[in-house]
């Protein structure tokens, strides 16, 4: 495990993980269209055994990392997918550290390790009392360490003399910064002070992609060891020389710590940190419980406390081997989420704000812009020629997809304990992590599918996951042809659906509401005693030809062998269709237990990217019909206003420009 990025970077070239890239490269795009290829090509080294087991269908995705030493505008290197395969994943976290004699291996090395610790057992003799001192006396180093100095601080530019512009900050997708580009009016940002990049077609629609954001509640102000130092990863725009734009969600610590700084009518005081120990940036996204530190985690991981420097112009401690530290105070003035330019009522943008976005996100879609607050910057902090490191978010696979991985796998323990009945569980990829989790649970009283879906959408960052899929314990979770294959043979729509109103991820764009909508959870696992009995699967599968014959149906394809689940692309999206269809489809001699209606423009026969459509372009209230003996969803795209069922479709936004999700269709 090596402590900091630069000998990460040494550790990727020695194993044949990194590719340097020494031709011209502009951050403008064509870096993150290298980085979107690369990461849906096959890794150029196997992960470990778990790994491939517990992700039989793209384990061996990633390419390889990539580092640009020529990038246009700036004389810093660019590294990106850096973390974009299992490999990389597990050479990060060191996961070799973890693994013991006769062991699992690879993330499942460091889950052992948390599961013994969250549930250790009572020592029955001194050898073991021995054992358990060595087991648990590693502990006492991983807390964050203060130090006097750090490189991070071996070059500090203050004040005036702060150009952001000298930075690599990269532009991913082709509508990134441009509200006009999504239908909003031009200009809105026009008078915003210090965002003076905005209309300058070289720097417009830059993101800090790739940092860990540090932030203190205002209660713990002038605190020398604050208890609730925070570190997050959120996307933050370039919108001027000195200013950016932070984006946060309303349940992010770094937004409820905002909230407390501007209750008190105080700018919040950020530091924005950029590289420094290879397991940070995992750290910043993991889903710990109240109370424990991102930075404690990450002491965890790489086996000794992360060191901390005093910040040069804000109060803060920052991690003192980052490549670079972007220092300064996030305005406390800026209106909540929400403002819409187009509604006359909404009232203007406001002081300290920014309407930040669009931003081709991780859910395959761009996330339309919004109202978010002004970060004024102090201060830019760097080792002398530092590496910048970057991230593309985008359709499935890319680098965030493995390190959610590592997220499934590491904290199954800490999931376990608050879904005891959960044996295994999946976040496949084409949910893309909120839209989808699959458990598998040993089944032993009636109802119990039920429970499990309750407790996923009860637990922490799981709450917000739209639709659960419960299969037994005999059924892989991993396995997407398996799971489905049990979810057409065992879940009648009839009695095996669960739908719920609650909370939704905020970039949900199907939501009807912001942040608000329907789940749905399928009970696939087999009726058992006191259980009301499922009608039995037909024998016969579904006429897919009679399907491709209906009016407007483009294609028609099986999402599993039986034929019970089916997707079909439609040539229109007049939302008359879908009733139509359902009529018709309910008509047939055996009609599929679930139809899916899709846009034009979906591959229905590649069943990941039906799926993916069907999660990303539907609410389960809103846009679900019954049929005789089934049900239809309608997952196209949808233009706002009121749907049929009464209910809001709030504005659409484009599906991201790139590789589709999934495996590359040719691989050099």
């Amino acid at each position: 495990m090596r402590p900091t990025l630069r000998d990460f970077i040494d550790e990727l070239d020695a194993a044949g993980e990194l590719l340097r890239v020494r031709e011209p490269v502009s951050p403008v795009l064509e870096i993150a269209a290298r980085a979107d290829a690369e990461s849906k090509r096959p890794a150029p080294n196997p992960p470990s055994a778990a790994a491939r087991r517990n992700d039989p269908a793209w384990w061996d995705l990633g390419g390889r990392a990539l580092l640009f030493e020529n990038v246009e505008g700036s004389g810093l290197p660019v590294l990106i997918n850096a973390l974009g395969s299992y490999r990389r994943m597990e050479m990060a976290l060191g996961c070799a550290r973890f693994v013991t004699p006769g062991g699992p291996d690879g993330f499942e090395a460091i889950a052992a390790r948390i599961a013994e610790l969250i549930k250790p057992e009572p020592p029955r003799s001194a050898r073991e009392v021995v054992g358990a001192l060595r087991r648990f006396a590693p502990l006492v180093r991983i807390p964050p360490r203060a130090v006097r100095r750090g490189v991070c601080q071996e070059v500090v530019t203050t004040g005036d003399a702060v150009d952001l512009t000298r930075l690599p900050i990269l532009k991913c997708w082709p509508r990134d910064g441009d509200p006009a580009a999504v239908g909003f009016p031009a200009g809105v940002n026009a008078a915003v002070a210090g965002a003076d990049l905005i209309d300058d077609p070289t720097s417009a629609g830059r993101y800090i992609t790739f940092a860990h954001v540090h932030t203190i509640h205002a209660d713990d102000a002038g605190v020398a060891r604050p208890a609730s130092h925070n570190v997050g990863m959120y996307r933050v725009q370039l919108i001027g020389r000195r200013r950016l734009a932070m984006h946060w969600h309303m349940h992010h610590d770094g937004a409820r710590h905002w909230r407390s700084w501007a209750t008190r009518g105080e700018p919040m005081p950020v530091a924005i940190a950029l590289g420094g120990e290879s397991a940070l940036p995992f750290g910043a996204i993991a889903p710990l419980p109240p109370g424990i530190s991102e930075l404690l985690f990450t002491g965890f991981l790489i086996g000794r406390g992360v060191p901390m420097v005093r910040a040069r112009t804000v109060p803060l401690r920052v991690p003192a081997n980052a490549e670079i530290v972007i220092e300064g105070y996030v305005r406390h003035d800026a209106g909540p989420p929400g403002w819409d330019p187009r509604d006359e009522t909404a009232g203007p943008l406001g002081p300290g704000a920014f309407f930040e976005g669009p931003f081709g996100d991780h859910t395959g879609f761009y996330s339309l812009p919004d109202r978010y607050p002004v970060v004024e910057v102090t201060a830019v902090t760097s080792r002398r020629g530092p590496v910048y490191p970057a991230t593309v978010v985008g359709l499935a696979p890319q680098e965030d997809y493995f390190m959610g991985k590592a997220v499934e796998r590491l904290f199954l323990p800490l999931f376990r304990t608050i879904a005891p009945d959960v044996e295994d569980y999946d976040l496949p990829l084409f949910g893309c992590f909120h839209n989808c989790a699959v458990l598998a649970i040993k089944k032993v009283y009636p109802m119990q599918a039920r429970r499990a879906m309750h407790s996923v959408w009860g637990a922490g960052q799981m709450a917000w996951t739209k639709c659960v899929i419960v299969v037994d314990d005999d059924v892989d979770a991993h396995d997407a042809r398996a799971v489905m294959r049990a979810v057409a043979q065992r879940c009648d729509p009839a009695t095996d659906v669960e739908l719920v109103r609650g909370p939704l991820d905020i970039l949900d764009h199907a939501a009807p509401a912001l942040g608000a909508g329907t789940k749905i959870g399928l009970d696939a696992t087999r009726p058992g005693p006191g259980e009301r009995r499922s009608a039995a699967a037909p024998g016969e599968p579904v006429d897919l030809d009679a399907l491709r014959a209906m009016p407007g149906v483009r294609d028609a394809a099986a999402l599993e062998d039986s034929g019970l689940w089916v997707a079909l692309s439609l040539d229109e999206n007049e939302p008359a269709l879908a009733e139509r269809l359902a009529r018709q489809i309910g008509a047939m001699r055996t009609p599929p237990r679930c139809a899916i209606l899709l846009g034009a423009d979906v591959d229905v026969r590649r069943p990941d990217e039906a799926l993916f459509h069907w999660l990303a372009n539907c609410d389960p209230g809103r846009d679900r019909r019954e049929h005789a003996g089934g049900m239809l969803f309608d997952a196209r795209p949808k233009a706002p206003g009121v749907a049929p069922s009464g209910e809001p479709v709030r504005d659409w936004p484009p599906l991201i420009e790139g590789a589709p999700i999934g495996r590359a269709r040719a691989t050099a």
